[in-house]
């Protein structure tokens, strides 16, 4: 029995071992921190961190339990690691051999797993923390009082009890009082009140506000919106609607606190938001920078000793108050100002309607055709998805690929029949070359018999079409040529280039974002300015700057040749917001919308035809 505990004993090391040099790898690559055979003040606990729920209050606890002192704990977003500097090499020592594969702070009990390491990571100290807020940006802790909270809770019906709800949006229940918030436009009925206007509990807020000092447009709100959210739950980024409501919007935070996140640009700002809390968004804060709520779980919030630490959400019911504007805004800040921005597409609008067939001519057919070879050699890997698709047909099924390019989708299923076509010769002959079936047609008349086909794919194709009408006219065809059970699938490119707060491959790619800018990436930057200068004049579209958010729904996206001559064309585009495309899809007849989901910055959907039987 002796011998079996012994060979136990020495067989948990050894995997010790291994897992501690494993750890250590990983660490070594990701912040080029060395290993110390010999003590050091310096402890990593090697696979517990941040991203696995742990707390600073936990580590110290855990610490203090071996009898030696830790002076500082230093935890890192994001990181299944971390690390502790100890007052001496004797508390590091205690620390050492109490914990190293003794201690079960890891996820579900897990053993943790230490080393001494010669220095702490140069990112160590660094904290998005640590930026200043927003201007306009105020939170006020402690704005009421737990006896308050109750109350407000029980008169909204946040108290746990029954209550009728307004709506739920992801499972998110919403409550409204004044004015409805119209979640598909952003916006409010002014002529339609509600019968409940905000409860009189929320009288006792606005003498609070009488001393902050402000410019703010209203003293008392007449629309409250209540969201209640559970664990996990969040909101997307966005701006308040300029047009519909006044300066500022307050948001009160009850029974638990949060992290929001405040967005202009390539700036990020997170916020703590308290229970019991007032934030006040004003001016800039109101106005120009996006805000949104991340769907987590767990929070990773500023630690009482300056460091880092996690915390667990609870239920958390906000009351956001607003006023509504009688008029439209005139605002220092047009970038997100609808009532500014409105202006612009009326006569965009009737311009695209008119020249729409010169546009696409001229900005997506006659530079497909000129940049096919330089572009076929960037579109090589289908996405999972569209091969997916492709997959779920019966083998012998006639897939049409409309707008196929390049062909990379025709040979995915080798065992259907596949047929491409598009408008550009220089792709098509790409397709050619590699043997496939295709044939050059415009998307709006594709010469292919009513009710022939099993399957059919548009990517990447309607956001070419400068018009709503031709774009709806593109999907259609799609339809009439379906069989009654063919189904379609559909991509187009999404405004939004963020989804969960997540950048798509897009944006990835934009190295002078997501590193410090180098002297060539200023030059390509004002090489664009420039082009973009040149071509105003004679283009009312704006010109986007490539791996960047997308600020208008109808732009022209350079793209560069990469031979000696650099020649950079500009490619039509349109955009879709959210629910557009789904939008479009509902106005197809004989045509239901099986699912529609976000891709990698883009919006799809997939409809089925349908037979007049079963409508």
């Amino acid at each position: 029995m002796h011998v079996e505990e012994t060979q136990q004993k020495v067989n948990k090391a050894k995997k010790a071992d291994k897992k501690q040099r494993r750890c250590l790898a990983i660490i070594k690559n990701d912040c080029e921190v060395s290993p110390s055979d010999e003590p050091t003040t310096y402890l990593a606990i090697l696979n517990v961190g941040l991203s696995n729920g742990l707390t600073e209050e936990c580590l110290l606890t855990e610490a203090a339990a071996t009898g030696g002192k830790v002076i500082q704990v230093v935890m890192l977003p994001g990181k299944s690691y971390c690390f502790l500097i100890c007052a001496s090499l004797e508390d590091s020592q205690h620390i050492y051999e109490g914990m190293h594969n003794i201690s079960t702070i890891g996820q579900q009990g897990a053993v943790a797993y230490l080393s001494y390491v010669k220095q702490l990571p140069a990112i160590a100290g660094k904290s998005e923390w640590n930026k200043p807020l927003p201007r306009g940006l105020h939170v006020i802790e402690d704005f009421v009082t737990e006896e308050e909270e109750s109350t407000l809770l029980s008169v909204i019906g946040g108290d746990g009890r029954t209550s009728e709800v307004t709506g739920t949006l992801k499972h998110r229940n919403v409550k409204h009082f004044g004015f409805e918030f119209l979640y598909g436009s952003n916006n409010v009925d002014p002529f339609k009140p509600l019968e409940q206007s905000i409860p009189s509990a929320c009288d006792i807020l606005w003498p609070r506000l009488d001393s902050f000092p402000s410019n703010w447009d209203w003293s008392s709100p007449d629309q409250l919106t209540v969201n209640e959210y559970e664990p996990g739950h969040g909101i997307p980024p966005h701006v308040d609607t300029h047009s519909a409501f006044l300066d500022p919007i307050l948001s009160l935070s009850l029974q638990s606190d949060v992290v929001m996140d405040f967005r202009r640009g390539d700036d990020q700002v997170q916020v703590r938001l308290p229970r019991r809390s007032l934030l006040i968004m004003s001016g800039e804060a109101r106005y120009d920078w996006t805000h949104g709520i991340k769907p987590k779980h767990i929070d990773v919030v500023p630690s009482a000793s300056g460091g880092l630490t996690t915390q667990v959400r609870g239920k958390r019911t906000s009351l956001t108050f607003r006023r509504l504007r009688k008029g439209p805004c005139h605002c220092s800040y047009p970038a997100l100002c609808d009532t500014q921005q409105t202006k612009v597409p009326q006569e965009l609008t009737a311009s695209l309607a008119a020249q729409a067939v010169t546009l696409e001519q001229q900005n997506v057919h006659e530079v497909y055709d000129k940049i096919a070879d330089h572009f076929s050699e960037t579109r090589h890997t289908p996405w999972p998805q569209v091969a997916e698709f492709l997959d779920s047909f019966e083998p012998q099924s006639v897939v049409l690929d409309i707008g196929c390019g390049n062909g990379k989708y025709l040979g995915c299923n080798p065992l259907l029949l596949a047929v491409g076509c598009d408008r550009a010769q220089g792709l098509l002959a790409v397709g050619r070359r590699k043997g496939q079936n295709v044939f050059r047609c415009d998307c709006l008349i594709v010469p292919v018999r009513s009710s022939s086909i099993d399957g059919c794919i548009s990517i990447a194709v309607i956001h070419h079409l400068a018009t709503k009408e031709r774009r709806l006219a593109a999907l259609q065809e799609m339809a009439r040529v379906l069989r009654p059970g063919g189904r379609a699938l559909v991509y187009v490119w999404a405004k939004d280039q963020r989804k969960n707060d997540k950048k798509s491959t897009y944006l990835r790619q934009n190295k002078a974002v997501n590193k410090e800018r180098t002297t060539e990436q200023q030059q390509r930057q004002r090489q664009h300015q420039e082009l973009e200068q040149q071509l105003s004049n004679n283009n009312p579209l704006p010109i986007h700057t490539n791996r960047t958010e997308f600020q208008q729904q109808d732009v022209l996206v350079p793209w560069k040749t990469k031979d000696e001559q650099k020649t950079t064309y500009l490619r039509y585009y349109h955009v879709f917001e959210e629910q557009e495309l789904e939008n479009l899809v509902s106005q197809l007849q004989e045509v239901q919308l099986i699912k529609s989901y976000y891709d990698q910055g883009n919006h799809c959907a997939v409809f089925e035809k349908i037979s007049k039987n079963s409508l």
